[in-house]
This record gives structure tokens, sequence and C-alpha cells, in this order.
């Protein structure tokens, strides 16, 4: 099934490519778009493509290689990247004249898909390692948590009112 320039944004079967929480992370188009622009800024392998996504937002979003693979083919299908081969058979992703020319055709989109990113990304101030730290420290506090098996009720709804003091607090600052 060949796909105009800017439908992408299913995973190839239909779905909408999502985020955590399971918000819509990229509209029509656009996550073949970034892709492609990422691929401009510095070739790419398959798998350090999904981790560049996944540090330039931040961590909200990590495309699977069911999306990202099939994703890379059509930009090659399209002639808008290229493959070279390296040793062991890994590919390495090059953007082709035609996809700096679809790249320019969509300049604004492009921009605007570069700086969906982590604050530092976008200009603003980087984000303190501290608070990066804590961060990482209450994603893993609430993993562990929930591997001992669902909460019930009522520490549930304590640790959503943890939680939501915690943004109160933070919003007061």
């Amino acid at each position: 099934m060949k796909h105009g320039p800017l439908d992408a944004s299913d995973d190839h079967h239909g779905r909408p490519h999502r985020g955590r929480g399971g918000k819509r992370m990229f509209d029509y188009g656009e996550l073949r778009l970034l892709i492609l622009a990422m691929i401009l800024q510095r070739p790419f392998h398959g798998y350090e493509l999904m981790k560049a996504i996944e540090q330039r937002l931040g961590g909200n979003y990590t495309p699977s290689p069911g999306v990202i693979y099939p994703t890379l083919a059509w930009l090659d299908d399209m002639g808008y990247a290229s493959i070279e081969l390296e040793e062991g058979g890994r590919k390495l992703y090059h953007v082709t004249e035609q996809g700096r020319a679809f790249i320019d055709a969509n300049r604004s989109l492009v921009e605007e898909l570069l700086t969906r990113a982590v604050p530092g990304e976008r200009g603003h101030d980087e984000v303190p390692d501290a608070i990066i730290r804590a961060m990482e420290n209450l994603k893993l506090a609430l993993r562990l948590r929930l591997r001992k098996g669902p909460p019930d009720e009522a520490t549930t709804g304590g640790i959503a009112n943890i939680l939501d003091e915690a943004a109160r607090a933070i919003e007061r600052r």
C-alpha cells in the first residue's frame, strides 16, 4: 500500500502513533517528516533513530521497531532516503536530494516538529539535573510499587493524592 507524503500518522496497521498516556503524538505525515529531518542532521541506523526520537521527546514517546523500520523503508521507496550497508549488514540511512526537497517544501512543519522536544532542545533553559533525577526517582518508585501487584482503592487514592499535592506544590513555586 503506497501512502502519500503526509499521511504517516498510523503505524502501518491503521493505528495512530501514540505517546505515553495514549495521546496522539503525531498528525498525518509528521513522524515520517521528523525522521527525515533527523536523518538530514546526520545519518542514523534504525535503532539509533528510535533512541534519538525518544531522547528528543523527553521520553514521552519511543517509536517501536514496527513503526521505525517500515517508515524508513517507505522513505527509501519514495526516494527520500538512501541506505548504506555497513559491515555486519547494518543499514545507515541518509537523506537524498529528493528528500531535501521534500523537507524544504515542508520547512515550517519540520521546524515545529524539531522543537517538539525536551525543554533544552527548544532553546529554553536546560532542565536541571536535580529535577531530572527526582522525576526519574518518582517513575522508578511508581514502577516498583506497581510490580507488587495492583493497588487497592485506598492505596490508589493515596498515591494519586500524593502526586496531586506534589503538582500543586510545584505550581506554587
